[in-house]
């Protein structure tokens, strides 16, 4: 098992054309982070809510952009996303977290989608407590 770094990543680019987040951390390990999971997953209250079972299911998301991504001392990054969200603020942590769990956390949203009977692409709004795993993981 990987550990996540502490210290930033080496390099962070935007890549808009395809909607993703490239993070090159130090020892050569790269994340590329689509635009989607990271606003689907966006540690921001208005998305995990202030305690377990009060998450929001976010959907529409499939082609929202970062239109800025401002830095946050020398902890993390705070990207503005086209839909208006922007206050997220994503620890080298939590970053790294998403990159070396993408696979499980894209599952894991899609058995959200389907539990709430909701589409990936029509916006929802709706707060739909995630399965049971899924809260023990956030809670680490």
């Amino acid at each position: 098992m990987t550990t996540a770094p502490t210290a930033p990543p080496e390099s962070i680019v935007l890549h808009a054309k395809s909607r993703v987040l490239e993070l090159t951390w130090p020892g050569g390990v790269v994340h590329r982070l689509p635009f989607e999971l990271l606003r689907v997953y966006s540690p921001s209250a208005e998305v995990q809510g202030h305690g377990p079972g009060q998450e929001v299911l976010q959907t529409g998301k499939r082609e929202v952009q970062i239109t800025a991504l401002a830095s946050v001392g020398t902890y993390a990054v705070q990207p503005t996303f086209s839909d208006g969200h922007d206050s997220g603020i994503y620890t080298w942590e939590y970053l790294y977290y998403l990159g070396s769990q993408q696979d499980q956390l894209w599952r894991e949203y899609e058995a959200r989608l389907a539990a709430a009977g909701v589409d990936r692409d029509k916006p929802s709004g709706r707060s739909v407590p995630p399965p049971k795993a899924f809260t023990a993981r956030k809670q680490r």
